[in-house]
């Protein structure tokens, strides 16, 4: 059973999203939150395998409730993937190094949006491909200033080439097929370079790839 906290301060989207969780088998809405603080006080009574947290949000927003999630260590086991109504802006690169697994348009189709809660649970990287190809685009345009190749020695050359690939976008299935490894071997080396450079989850892998300057963002 997937556990899953929802946190946002419009009544309206937490009951539509409910009403699409409650309708799934294997997904239980374990509470819901209507502020970021409520949100954070939830997430550590009830510890959910998903916290879908609103951007934008009146006491607390979604990243300083991301940000407070991610700092504790007895609440590693939640993923959060932030909601927001904007697509990608500053915000949104402030969540993902915050410590959000991904992110999802409100307006998301609900196959979609099911999907995506699967997903996070199991602990993948939740990052649409609209929303990759614009976060790609930011590091050709506007590059963050960053301690580039930080942590990087710490790697082996078959993690880097792993870290490389899911930078890409390639499942751990895609990243074995490429290596010519197993499955497990190909999520080995992903979680084993995610503990080496502290890094949450996936997203936060892929975010550091690039501005570790591990991986060049490609121009075309």
């Amino acid at each position: 059973m997937i556990r899953v906290l929802l946190v946002d301060d419009q009544p309206l989207i937490r009951s539509g999203f409910r009403a699409l969780l409650d309708l799934e088998d294997d997904i239980e809405v374990v509470a819901e939150a209507a502020d970021g603080s409520e949100g954070v006080e939830l997430v550590k009574e009830h510890l959910p395998d998903v916290a879908l947290i609103d951007i934008r949000m009146p006491v607390v927003d979604g990243i300083e409730a991301t940000r407070r999630i991610a700092a504790d260590p007895a609440l590693a086991g939640v993923h959060v993937v932030i909601l927001t109504n904007y697509g990608l802006d500053e915000h949104v690169f402030d969540a993902l190094r915050a410590g959000a697994a991904g992110f999802l348009v409100k307006d998301v189709v609900p196959e979609d949006f099911l999907h995506a809660v699967r997903v996070a649970a199991r602990g993948d990287a939740l990052l649409a491909p609209s929303i990759t190809r614009k976060l790609i685009h930011r590091y050709v345009t506007q590059p963050f200033p960053t301690d580039t190749g930080a942590g990087l020695g710490e790697l082996t050359s078959r993690e880097r080439e792993a870290v490389v690939l899911a930078a890409r976008g390639l499942s751990n299935d895609e990243i074995a097929d490429h290596m010519v490894i197993s499955p497990l071997t190909a999520k080995t080396h992903i979680n084993r370079a995610m503990t080496k450079l502290r890094a949450r989850d996936r997203a936060q892998l892929v975010v550091f790839a690039y501005e570790s300057g591990l991986v060049a963002p490609r121009t075309s």
